[in-house]
C-alpha cells in the first residue's frame, strides 16, 4: 500500500512539523498551466510531461507547490526498488528534516494508469480524497494495486525523459530509521550521525506555469513573528495595517554580542541589526522599499543611523501563499544581493484569527 507519510515526528528529528488543516485558497487558471515541469537531483534532471486534461485540479495542487516554494531544499525521502521513489514530504533545515506545511487535501482524480515513468499523488490509507504535497514516479507497472488501491492512485504527470535518474535513484543505497525514514535514499553515506545535503537526493523543482492567481488577501491576522526554517539567528516581524493599505517589515539579527568589523556579513555590515521595509497591500502580496539602519542595541545606549534617502536600498517583494506560509523575494543593490526566502510562523496562535479575517 502507497501512502503519505506520518506526519509524528521519530525522536531522533526535531521540528518535524505537523500537518495543517490549512485552506487551500489558491487557483490556477488552467489557460495559464505549463505542460512540463523540471526536477534537478544530483544524479541529473527528470523531466515531466503534466497531465492537465486528464487530472486539471491535481495538477493545479503540484503548481501551488511549486511556485510558492514549498518544495524549496526538499529531497526524496523513499525509495522502493522496483516499486516508486517518493519526495514532496520534507525540506531540509541543517541536518534535519522538516515536514512540508500542506495546502488542504485535494479531491481523486484516477483516470490515468499507474505504469512505469508516470507521477502519482501519495495519499493516506483509506481514504481517497486525502492527496496534498507527496508526490511518487512509479518505476514499474504498477497498475494491477495501485489503479484499484485508495480508489486509485490519480496520475498527473509522465516523464519524457530523465526515466534513467530515476532508476539510478532507486539503485542507491537506503538509510533505514523505524518509521517515515526507513526507505531513504542516500548517496556516499559513511554511517555518520547526521545527514547532510551531499547525503541526500535534493530535489529542485520548477515549472514554466504563471504564477496562480490568489483569492487571499493579506491580514492583521498576519501580524506576528515569522522566520525562514532553513537558517537560525535572524527572522521577521511582520505588521499589516489594512486601513492605511500597507505592510511592513523588519528583517533582524539577534546575536547578543556584535561581531568584529573584519567580520563575514550577508546583508550589510557585519554590526547592523535591522534592515526594515513598507510597501503597499496588494492582495496577497506586497513590493516594498527597503532601508537599513545600524545601532539601537537594546542593552546599551547607541546611535541609530539609517539609509539616506530612505527606502533607497532595494526591493523586498513579500507573498503570503495562506495563512501560515509566504516568501520573501529580496533584491538589494546597494549590497549586491538577491535570493529567495520561504517564511513561516514562529508561533501559530494567530492562524485562526487569520483565516476568520480572510473568510470575511
Amino acid at each position: 500500500m502507497l501512502k503519505a507519510n506520518p506526519r509524528k515526528s521519530p525522536k531522533a528529528f526535531r521540528n518535524l512539523l505537523a500537518a495543517l488543516g490549512l485552506a487551500a485558497l489558491l487557483a490556477v487558471p488552467l489557460t495559464t498551466m505549463a505542460d512540463t515541469a523540471l526536477i534537478e537531483t544530483p544524479l541529473g534532471d527528470i523531466e515531466i510531461e503534466l497531465l492537465t486534461e486528464d487530472a486539471p485540479n491535481t495538477v493545479a495542487n503540484f503548481l501551488n507547490y511549486v511556485q510558492n516554494y514549498k518544495y524549496y531544499n526538499s529531497f526524496i525521502h523513499r525509495s522502493v526498488p522496483g516499486f516508486v521513489i517518493q519526495g514532496g514530504g520534507f525540506t531540509l533545515n541543517g541536518t534535519q528534516p522538516m515536514g512540508i506545511i500542506p495546502f488542504d487535501p485535494i479531491d481523486n482524480e484516477f483516470k490515468v494508469s499507474n505504469t512505469r515513468g508516470t507521477v502519482a499523488m501519495a495519499k493516506v490509507a483509506g481514504n481517497p480524497d486525502s492527496a496534498r504535497s507527496q508526490w511518487f514516479i512509479n518505476l514499474g507497472d504498477n497498475s494491477a494495486t495501485l489503479d484499484i488501491d485508495n480508489g486509485g492512485y490519480t496520475v498527473f504527470g509522465r516523464v519524457t525523459q530523465g526515466m534513467d535518474v530515476v532508476d539510478a535513484i532507486s539503485q542507491l543505497p537506503r538509510f533505514g530509521l523505524p518509521g517515515t525514514f526507513e526507505d531513504m535514499p542516500v548517496i556516499n553515506y559513511d554511517g555518520a550521525p547526521f545527514l547532510t545535503e551531499a547525503n541526500l537526493v535534493m530535489t529542485d523543482v520548477s515549472s514554466e506555469a504563471e504564477p496562480p492567481a490568489s483569492t487571499f488577501v493579506m491580514n492583521p491576522g498576519l501580524n506576528d513573528g515569522w522566520y525562514n526554517p532553513a537558517t537560525s539567528g535572524q527572522g521577521f516581524f511582520i505588521t499589516v495595517f489594512p486601513d492605511l493599505g500597507v505592510v511592513s517589515l523588519a528583517w533582524f539579527t539577534y546575536d547578543t554580542e556584535l561581531p568584529a568589523d573584519e567580520s563575514a556579513a550577508n546583508l550589510g555590515s557585519p554590526g547592523h541589526r535591522w534592515m526594515t521595509a513598507l510597501g503597499a497591500i496588494n492582495g496577497n502580496t506586497s513590493v516594498m522599499n527597503i532601508e537599513f539602519a545600524s545601532g539601537g542595541l537594546f542593552d546599551e545606549a547607541s546611535e541609530i543611523t539609517r539609509t539616506d534617502p530612505p527606502g533607497s536600498d532595494g526591493t523586498i517583494t513579500l507573498t503570503f501563499a495562506d495563512c501560515s506560509s509566504g516568501t520573501i523575494e529580496y533584491d538589494i543593490p546597494s549590497i549586491n544581493r538577491q535570493g529567495i526566502v520561504p517564511i513561516q510562523r514562529v508561533a501559530t496562535d494567530n492562524v485562526a484569527l487569520c483565516e476568520t479575517l480572510s473568510a470575511q
